[in-house]
């Protein structure tokens, strides 16, 4: 009976030893763990809120139209003007051929204004040479009434001496008559000549602005061709950059509007990643800091970057309907700050990242 009652005593004092024991590592594993988390803290900023981004063009038409043919496949490459898809271009291919005519027809209008104003300059100059041509008549007139007015005088002064018959002074008079019809005959005849050289010479420079107003017409319709010509390359949608296209979502047949979305093409450019911080911790970070990067999607690895860039505002001004803490009651949330991050190095495995991978960063900040 006495040993059975200290083995009895003797059991609790063995179990306190163990369960002390287990206390005390617990405690220590505790403290160490925490102490440890507490030190990383207080050099490393992380977050899972982070995805992987990239350079995505979208691939939209420039003119409307039904799809005669689709060259690409969901999640084909491409280069850069790689044929996508190509549009029916019958009308376009219409449109090329008005343009070209319409510019061949101005074209003949103003060979035809060239030759009308090389017409009216040449009757300019005809109608000139008129004028000299009844500048010399007038002053052989002017000389043929001199004489004949001199003869007039000298006879008109014989016929008082009876020296001379009046039939010869009449013939006299009759001649300065003549001579003084002639010389009005021919003024006349130069100041209509000098008229009708002032109204060819205003039609010479209206034919002459006419060949200015073909001429305007011409780059118009040249204008006119080049847009036809643009629409007409438009029909055919090429790849905009090197990449990979999205799903697919035309079909032969279907038509399409100008401006239209169909599928995009993302870039074979180096990615990068956004990373959401808590505004609590940027506090220590700036741009140029080392960044350890985890991707989801390739746990074994480990990437290297750097702090590149901090946004200009919280994402949360950037939302469709930003908050208004002016309205109604306020709750005070902590807002999140988009971080670009690059990645450092020459690592392969970066090209078979994905924009929209989710990957957790962790900045180094001391």
């Amino acid at each position: 009976m006495n040993n059975q009652q200290n083995t009895q005593n003797q059991a609790p004092k063995h179990t306190n030893k163990k369960f002390m024991l287990v206390l005390v590592l617990l405690v220590g594993v505790g403290g160490t763990f925490g102490i440890t988390k507490y030190i990383h803290a207080q050099h490393h900023e992380e977050t899972e809120d982070a995805q992987i981004e990239a350079n995505i063009s979208p691939v939209i038409p420039r003119v409307s139209g039904y799809i005669t043919e689709v060259r690409v496949k969901d999640n084909q490459k491409v280069k850069k003007g790689d044929t996508l898809i190509i549009l029916d271009n019958r009308s376009e291919l219409i449109q090329v051929e008005q343009a070209k005519a319409a510019l061949a027809a101005i074209e003949q209008n103003l060979t035809v204004a060239n030759a009308s104003t090389v017409a009216s300059r040449a009757n300019v100059y005809s109608y000139e040479a008129n004028v000299a041509t009844a500048d010399a008549q007038i002053e052989a007139a002017k000389i043929t009434l001199k004489r004949a007015t001199q003869d007039y005088e000298r006879y008109a002064n014989l016929i008082k001496d009876h020296s001379i018959t009046l039939q010869q002074f009449e013939q006299v008079e009759a001649a300065k008559m003549i001579a003084e019809k002639q010389l009005q005959v021919l003024t006349d005849q130069k100041n209509a000549t000098v008229r009708q050289v002032k109204a060819v010479s205003s039609q010479s420079v209206a034919t002459a602005q006419q060949v200015g107003v073909v001429n305007a017409n011409i780059l118009q319709r040249r204008a006119d061709l080049s847009n036809a010509e643009l629409n007409l390359s438009y029909t055919i949608i090429t790849a905009p950059q090197d990449g990979k296209v999205s799903k697919i979502n035309v079909h032969v047949g279907q038509l399409l509007q100008a401006g239209q979305m169909l599928f995009s093409v993302v870039m074979d450019t180096d990615p990068w990643v956004v990373a959401n911080f808590k505004e609590t911790q940027l506090t220590k970070m700036h741009i140029g800091q080392s960044v350890s990067i985890k991707v989801d999607a390739f746990p074994h690895l480990e990437f290297k970057g750097k702090v590149a860039s901090f946004s200009p505002a919280t994402g949360s001004r950037f939302a469709l309907l930003p908050p208004d803490n002016a309205s109604g009651n306020f709750v005070k949330v902590v807002q999140r700050l988009p971080v670009k991050i690059e990645f450092a190095g020459n690592n392969p495995a970066t090209r078979e990242l994905k924009p929209g991978m989710n990957v957790g960063v962790d900045v180094h900040v001391e």
